[in-house]
């Protein structure tokens, strides 16, 4: 069974930081381009950050770009998305993913595994 497990959401502050963590099993890890998508209430789930498995980025979202960081530990088939300088803007549902090599990180089409999601909110 494929699991993507997420963790290390929460209520913070703005300007504040969190860091999100995406354990997977139950795959090939290693083949895969690792990412984040979020999604807010009322609005489409739009891609954040995308990692490939050598440690390549894939791509930053416009909108967070500078302020997140994706990053990963492939001996703990785990990504990482260390977010700085929290927005109101950025509140939302994040969710992990898992992209097969061969298509593109951040359309959400392309995503064959998704994490069951972690809240993340930004307080003014």
């Amino acid at each position: 069974e494929v699991q993507l497990v997420e963790s290390g959401g929460g209520s913070v502050q703005a300007g504040g930081s969190l860091r999100l963590s995406c354990v997977a099993s139950g795959y090939t890890y290693s083949t895969n381009c690792m990412g984040w998508f979020r999604q807010a209430p009322g609005k489409a789930r739009e891609g954040v950050a995308g990692i490939w498995p050598g440690g390549d980025i894939a791509y930053y979202g416009d909108s967070v770009s500078g302020r997140f960081t994706i990053s990963q530990d492939n001996a703990k088939n785990t990504v990482y998305l260390q977010m700085n300088s929290l927005k109101p803007e950025d509140t939302s549902m994040y969710y992990c993913a898992a992209v097969p090599y061969g298509n593109e990180c951040r359309i959400i089409g392309a995503v064959r595994y998704w994490g069951q999601g972690t809240q993340v909110i930004v307080s003014s």
